[in-house]
């Protein structure tokens, strides 16, 4: 379930970013993903790692129907806590 809130996020995010730059699709996005944090009480049991292939699936799902929907996810793992988009490809 977390997987797919955070896919959710991201392309929310990424919506966001290709609406801001006005144009109708997004070749590809590059996502760096650490360890998600379920809560933000700082403690360790309340993160998870997260399944790049769910959070591929979760991305395919959602982008469905939306500019992002031929958009290729780049999903990489990184150390660290939190996710970020690292480029859009337009």
């Amino acid at each position: 379930m977390h997987d797919f809130l955070l896919a959710k996020e991201i392309v929310d995010e990424a919506a966001a970013i290709a609406k801001e730059k006005k144009v109708d699709a997004v070749k590809s996005v590059d996502i760096e993903i650490g360890t998600i944090s379920l809560a933000h009480d700082g403690l360790p049991e309340h993160t998870e790692d997260v399944s790049l292939e769910n959070l591929e699936f979760g991305l395919q799902t959602i982008s469905k129907n939306t500019i992002l929907e031929n958009t290729k996810f780049n999903l990489k793992k990184v150390e660290g806590e939190n996710w970020k988009l690292t480029n859009i490809n337009i």
